[in-house]
């Protein structure tokens, strides 16, 4: 019975979301292993800012951080998806899970392996179907998006991101600078190319002053016109290079802001074929 299955998603961000999503609703108990400081851009949308809020709620559906193994049946119960923090899965080998999926999205394996459960499904590059996992499910857009592969890999990353509105690269925003992000925009805002939407300080130590931002900063700016899709957490340390912000060029999509894209539900239903095939043939 689908509601016997139990399975454990490694990662709670944006497209890993789009999946725990898909199965939850689909009827099957899922736990989600997170860090202690998840990075998620497209926060709205991502059941990891239960690390730091508690709780969040994502197109009906509600995730709760909890502290200990035991609560897991009973968050599961209540119709709730339990999140825990367990980077390296360590949970896994106790919990004995009848399915593991990894969508870390990490772009690399990060210790998920064939054994951890009877089925083990890896999510973008990083993984061998047939070697390392079970069963691999395409993340780069186009063509193959979504696509189940039985044997061999994903596609290799381009570290391009998709093409939203004609922009490509131009649309994602990088930290220009070691430090600690202050936002002055939030998700949602519209902006014009230019704008300031954030700070990265040098400093944050919300004892110490008001605002905990302390030292100079190097501004943020919009890099196209559009909606702020996606902002990293106020007061998250960022290093040089680290992705911050995501802008739509399209305006009118301010719901897009709220709602799980495309591209997550694509691969959310692909990891569901792939599980209810298994489930099928149990």
């Amino acid at each position: 019975m689908i509601k016997d299955i139990f399975i454990v998603c490694r990662g709670a961000g944006d497209l890993a979301t789009g999946i725990i999503h898909r199965l939850h609703r689909a009827g099957f108990k899922v736990l989600a292993l997170e860090t202690k400081k998840p990075a998620a851009i497209r926060r709205q949308v991502s059941f990891c800012e239960a690390v730091y809020d508690k709780e969040i709620t994502i197109e009906g559906v509600k995730a709760r951080l909890i502290t200990s193994l035991d609560e897991v049946d009973e968050v599961i119960k209540q119709g709730v998806v339990p999140v825990i923090i367990d980077p390296k899965g360590e949970s896994i080998a106790k919990l004995r899970p009848d399915i593991v999926v990894d969508a870390i999205i990490a772009k690399k394996n990060l210790g998920t392996f064939m054994g951890m459960a009877p089925l083990v499904i890896g999510v973008g590059p990083g993984f061998t179907a047939g070697e390392d996992v079970d069963i691999v499910v395409e993340t780069m857009r186009g063509h193959n998006l979504a696509r189940i592969i039985d044997k061999g890999q994903a596609l290799t990353n381009t570290g391009i991101p998709g093409n939203i509105g004609g922009y490509t690269s131009e649309r994602v925003i990088h930290a220009a600078a070691y430090g600690f992000i202050k936002n002055i925009r939030h998700i949602g805002d519209v902006v014009k190319k230019g704008d300031e939407i954030a700070r990265i300080y040098e400093k944050y130590d919300n004892n110490t002053s008001e605002s905990g931002f302390q030292g100079e900063y190097v501004p943020v700016n919009a890099t196209i016109s559009g909606i702020i899709r996606g902002l990293i957490r106020d007061g998250f340390e960022v290093t040089d290079g680290f992705k911050i912000a995501d802008i739509d060029p399209r305006e009118g999509e301010l719901k897009n802001c709220f709602t799980i894209s495309d591209k997550s539900r694509s691969i959310g239903g692909s990891v569901l074929e792939a599980v209810c095939s298994y489930v099928s043939g149990m």
